[in-house]
This record gives structure tokens, C-alpha cells and sequence, in this order.
């Protein structure tokens, strides 16, 4: 053990002499090194960061969870997506909800959410175009709604369509200066007064589909109803349908289907006019769209690493040359090949992990920056950086074996009398 930090520690001690003795030379060949893992570990840190943000907003919308709707989700970005079609089919109805429940036996939940626009306004202060959103008694059985202030709505609420608004804590903080103002304060909407029971926790910016909380005012369904009616064709609207415990999406879908078109009272011979969109299967797509960008990123840093590693292999050479003597000295007085071969290597392993560390010194700033910038912050995982420098270990090792078996190969007379 004392033999291996021995050698260890001399190796480290030349790659830095090596450094500092030509550093024009180990300078211009480390930037490949540098260059290869900064993209290696800005690439995959932003995109995984990415990722993790836009698959946190997906989950947002429910766990395995079906969407009913008119419209398949995704498929309006198709050129040939037939609009028509699905424009022509009827719109979910808040009765869907009590017929599916009453029908489904893998169903642990069902909401209705239907939404609106409308300029909410507290004494001097007014909100422009807040979401309204309308929805069901189960809505937050399948939707985390975290409050930070007052309560949710109760049963008894619900079923009256009491006029009181759950709000999110952007307009809350725009309306009443502060989050913690808003309990109990009247605010009017639509020509309709409603009193402000409880504040949504700050949920920041969306970048995948779902609630945008922060700038909502939440209803109960009847109260929403009284405002602007139950029939809103323009209006967004949809079943919203979870699936119990171990309970497969796959299988909470065919029984859904089922059920709609028993509702909907469609022929065997009759096509759906309905959609079910699982929100898995969205997650799947992200997965895949950013796996690409990946392959994308490793590409680049690939051909960054190829020519570091012929730098770190250039210098090997040139410092093989230049202690010949040594290594024929070394050899003389009892060090064996393996011991000359480890030496090398682990000196070209350690020049390739200083490039690597000045790479990782780059990315820091650079997600230092992008996090001030950006809604969402840029982490460095662990794992990430462990990756990056098992990299630049193996390029390390692949660098120096050929120069190292040179060295090692060498005879030790003939190697003391060189010059």
C-alpha cells in the first residue's frame, strides 16, 4: 500500500513538473481535455436539469391519471392532424363525473376542470386576465394544491357553490401586497364578489404542460357555473380520471373506454368521440426527445476529447524521451517494468483529471450564470461529475499505455547512455 501512494504521489508530482515545466505545450493539449468534459457535463447537466423540470411539471398533472377530452393530446403538432375530426366531437361534462365513478372499478378518482379568463380586482388594485379555473370536489386528491395560508374548500362549499376563491400567490401578492393579506379579503371578478380563503404555495414557471397556479383564482365547480354556465365550447374542460393503487394506465384505459362509450351510448360499429390521454406517455416522450439531445452532446464532446487525448499522448512521448535516462537509471538499481509502465500511466491519468477539473471549473461558472437567468436551476449532480472524471481516468489510461509500454520495454544500459 505505501508502494502505491509512493507511486501515486511522484506521478502526481511530475504531472504537475510536466505543467509547469512546458506550459505552452501541456496548456494547448489539456484545452482538448478541458473543452471535451465542459460539454460532456454542461450538456448533460442542463439537459438533465431540463428534464427534471419539465417532468416535474408533467407529474404535476396527476399520477396515473387519464385525461377525457375531445382533442388527443400532442397530436395537434402533427401537419396531418385532422382537426375537424375531433373539433365536431362533444365536450366532457361535469355529469361524466358521477357516471364514471359509478362504473369504473379502477378508478380511486374523478375531477371536472374547466377554465376562464377575467380581470380580478381589490379595491385599487387589479389583476389582469387571471386564470379561473372551475373544478370538482376529487380535483386535489389527483392535483397537490399546497397551501400556505387559510384552507381548501369544504364538502358542503362544493356542493352549494359557496362564493369563495382559492388563489394562487402571484395575483394574491400583487392584489394585497403580501401572500399572508389575503385571507378573507373580497375580491371581484366578472361582476361576482367572492372571499378569499385560502393562498397557494409560489409554484414558479412552467415549462411542460399543466396548472399555472401561481396566477389562478380556483372555485368551486357550482360557483363557477353561476358565473359564466356550464356550456363553454371555447373553454378548456376535461374529465380528470386517477387510477387506484398498482393499478396499470394500460388497463385504467380499456376500462375507460368502455365506460365513455357506454356513456356517450355509441354502436359497436361507431367510432370514439372521445380522447384518453395518459399523461405516462408524455413522460415517455420527454424521456426520449432528451435521451437525443444527449447523443447530441456526447458527439460534440467526442471529437474534443479525441484531440485532447492525442495531446496527452504527444506529451507522454516527449516526457518518455526526456527521462529516458531516468527510467534506465530506475530500471539499474531494481524497478521493475510494471512499476515504470504504473508510473506513466497514472501521470497521464492525472494530467487528463487536471483538464478535466479546469472543464468542471468552467461548467460551475457557467451554471452559476444560466441559473440566474433561467426559471429553474442548473444542478451538478454527483453522478454527473463522477462520469466526467472516470472519463478522464480511461482517457488518461488510453493516452499514455503506448509511451508507458515504451518506457517499460526499455533496456536499462542502453537507456542510462542515452542523452
Amino acid at each position: 500500500m505505501r508502494k502505491l501512494l509512493n507511486i501515486l504521489w511522484n506521478s502526481f508530482k511530475m504531472s504537475l513538473g510536466e505543467l509547469k515545466n512546458n506550459k505552452l505545450r501541456s496548456g494547448l493539449s489539456l484545452t482538448g481535455v478541458a473543452f471535451g468534459i465542459f460539454c460532456i457535463i454542461s450538456v448533460l447537466t442542463t439537459v438533465n436539469s431540463l428534464e427534471y423540470k419539465i417532468q416535474s411539471d408533467i407529474a404535476a398533472l396527476g399520477t396515473n391519471t387519464i385525461y377525457v377530452d375531445k382533442w388527443e393530446y400532442g397530436a395537434q403538432e402533427d401537419n396531418d392532424f385532422p382537426w375537424w375530426k375531433f373539433v365536431n366531437r362533444p365536450d366532457p361534462k361535469f355529469r361524466d363525473v358521477k357516471l364514471i365513478k359509478q362504473r369504473s372499478q379502477l378508478a380511486e378518482n374523478v375531477a371536472f376542470f374547466i377554465d376562464d379568463n377575467a380581470d380580478v380586482k381589490y379595491q385599487n388594485q387589479e389583476v389582469k386576465r387571471a386564470n379561473i379555473y372551475g373544478i370538482s370536489e376529487e380535483f386535489s386528491q389527483i392535483q397537490n394544491i399546497d397551501l400556505i395560508q387559510g384552507r381548501y374548500f369544504t364538502e358542503t362549499e362544493f356542493n352549494n357553490g359557496s362564493p369563495v376563491v382559492v388563489i394562487g400567490y402571484e395575483n394574491a401578492r400583487l392584489l394585497f401586497g403580501a401572500a399572508n393579506n389575503a385571507v378573507g379579503k373580497v375580491v371581484t371578478f366578472s361582476n361576482f364578489k367572492a372571499t378569499v380563503i385560502g393562498v397557494i404555495e409560489k409554484q414558479g414557471s412552467s415549462f411542460g404542460p399543466g396548472y399555472n397556479f401561481d396566477e389562478a383564482l380556483i372555485l368551486p365547480y357550482h360557483f363557477y357555473t353561476k358565473i359564466y354556465g356550464a356550456n363553454q365550447p371555447y373553454n378548456e374542460h376535461y374529465v380528470m380520471v386517477k387510477g387506484r393503487p398498482n393499478v396499470p394506465s394500460a388497463a385504467l384505459v380499456d376500462e375507460l373506454k368502455g365506460v365513455m362509450r357506454q356513456i356517450r351510448r355509441l354502436s359497436p360499429k361507431q367510432e370514439d368521440n372521445f380522447a384518453l390521454n395518459d399523461i405516462n406517455f408524455m413522460t415517455e416522450a420527454v424521456s426520449g426527445f432528451f435521451g437525443t439531445v444527449n447523443i447530441g452532446g456526447w458527439a460534440i464532446a467526442g471529437l474534443s476529447l479525441i484531440v485532447g487525448a492525442f495531446g496527452v499522448a504527444n506529451i507522454m512521448f516527449v516526457t518518455v524521451r526526456e527521462r529516458t535516462s531516468q527510467i534506465g537509471l530506475k530500471k539499474a538499481i531494481g524497478a521493475k517494468s510494471r512499476t515504470i509502465l504504473l508510473e506513466f500511466l497514472l501521470e497521464s491519468a492525472f494530467l487528463c483529471i487536471i483538464g478535466g477539473f479546469i472543464g468542471l471549473l468552467m461548467v460551475w461558472g457557467l451554471a452559476a450564470i444560466l441559473s440566474a437567468v433561467l426559471p429553474f436551476p442548473i444542478v451538478i449532480s454527483g453522478g454527473i461529475i463522477i462520469l466526467a472524471f472516470s472519463i478522464c481516468v480511461i482517457l488518461g489510461i488510453l493516452s499514455g499505455i503506448i509511451p508507458a509500454s515504451i518506457a517499460a520495454r526499455m533496456n536499462p544500459v542502453v537507456a542510462i547512455r542515452s542523452k
